[in-house]
């Protein structure tokens, strides 16, 4: 098996990424699937683009991309993708579009067809804490991940893609009081956790991860 893990550069007027160094530490083999790491931009449609050559290259099994979500608590794993940009913030190319489809042909949303709640048992299994979310924004997050599983759905039939997101780093918030952060190898533990259960789980498995409000 091979998986294509993707980990943004740095936006926002951060100086890193905690996603790229992540993605960077990974082990290039997982449960014995092999890892290909790539660093693709925070910029609309130049992301997907990046993507799709490398999937072009290598021939993934999985599309794996993780983000940058800076605010959240633990690691968390995004169940579906939304046919929607409104850019709150430009990203690295100053795009900031409002209200405009990701593919004007495309569903209203995709669900990943990773195994979403098997991924967060395992990597809580690492005591790690992890937790499935419904929403992946309306940035450039979202775009990669319903994009990916727009042009599986028309192009790439049999390959699985999915989004994960992670806290700030430490360093990243020394200025942002209350800001809660995850250490990059704890990161680099769960994503590799995350990794162990696609390839262990064809389905997912049937325990509630959802939230009441």
């Amino acid at each position: 098996m091979k998986i294509l893990v993707t980990g943004f550069d740095p936006f926002g007027g951060e100086l890193v990424n905690p996603a790229l160094e992540a993605v960077k530490k990974l082990p290039d083999n997982i449960a014995g699937a092999e890892i290909i790491k790539i660093e693709i931009p925070t910029v609309r449609i130049k992301s997907l683009e990046k993507i799709e050559k490398a999937v072009e290259e290598h021939n993934p099994d999985v599309i794996l991309s993780i983000g940058q979500a800076g605010g959240r608590f633990d690691i968390t794993v995004e169940r579906i993708g939304i046919n929607i940009d409104d850019f709150r913030i430009p990203d690295n190319e100053g795009n900031q579009v409002i209200d405009e489809p990701v593919f004007s042909d495309g569903e209203s949303a995709y669900f990943s067809n990773l195994p979403v709640k098997a991924i967060v048992e395992n990597i809580r299994n690492h005591e790690i804490p992890a937790s499935i979310s419904n929403t992946a924004g309306t940035f450039v997050c979202n775009h990669v991940l319903y994009g990916v599983r727009y042009l599986i759905e028309k192009k790439y039939k049999g390959k699985k893609s999915g989004f994960i997101h992670i806290p700030f780093l430490p360093e990243q918030v020394i200025s942002k009081p209350n800001m809660p952060s995850m250490a990059v190898d704890t990161v680099v533990e769960g994503l590799t956790a995350a990794i162990e259960a696609i390839v262990k789980n064809d389905e997912d498995i049937k325990k509630t991860g959802g939230t009441v409000c």
